[in-house]
């Protein structure tokens, strides 16, 4: 019934002159509540897996391995969680955006150096000094949604190394 009432109203036509983003993003329409529980689940996640990874350190032989994996995953979730507030394309659009694009790149760049450091060079001392690279890169990205933060950080610093 739905079909035909779009039919004769026209809405049919419309439908075939939208693009794949268009449709995909019509698509992925959340409602607010939807979009906060979804916000608050993938930051959670994010959150208990970086304070798992932690609590794994310690393990003998593969606690270094576990460690890496899920902080990484931790970050990636909680980066992922800010999608479910502001949508996809709007997210990655802002994390383009001329003031955090280099940020957003190193901290991107660290989240896979870090797991090619640990896999694949099998280097740990590489892959820790990706993690701390990952921990101020993520830092230096999410301050940069605060107005002004960043640009007194860097005041700061400026003042304090003269």
């Amino acid at each position: 019934m739905d079909k035909l009432k779009s039919v004769l109203s026209g809405e049919e036509s419309r439908r075939d002159d939208r693009t794949i983003l268009q449709t995909v993003n019509e698509a992925s329409t959340l409602g607010w509540g939807t979009r906060v529980k979804g916000f608050i689940a993938c930051f959670v996640v994010g959150g208990v897996s970086a304070i798992l990874g932690v609590c794994l350190l310690f393990l003998p032989r593969i606690g270094l391995i576990l460690f890496i994996v899920f902080y990484t995953f931790g970050n990636i979730c909680t980066l992922c969680s800010t999608m479910f507030l502001m949508g996809p394309m709007k997210q990655l659009k802002r994390m383009c955006d001329k003031t955090r694009a280099l940020a957003t790149t190193i901290m991107l760049t660290c989240l896979v150096l870090t797991l090619c450091a640990a896999f694949w060079w099998k280097n740990f001392g590489l892959a820790l000094l990706f993690v701390i690279l990952q921990v101020l890169s993520f830092s230096w990205y999410s301050l940069s949604y605060i107005p002004c933060v960043r640009d007194a950080i860097l005041r700061l610093v400026a003042m304090c190394m003269k």
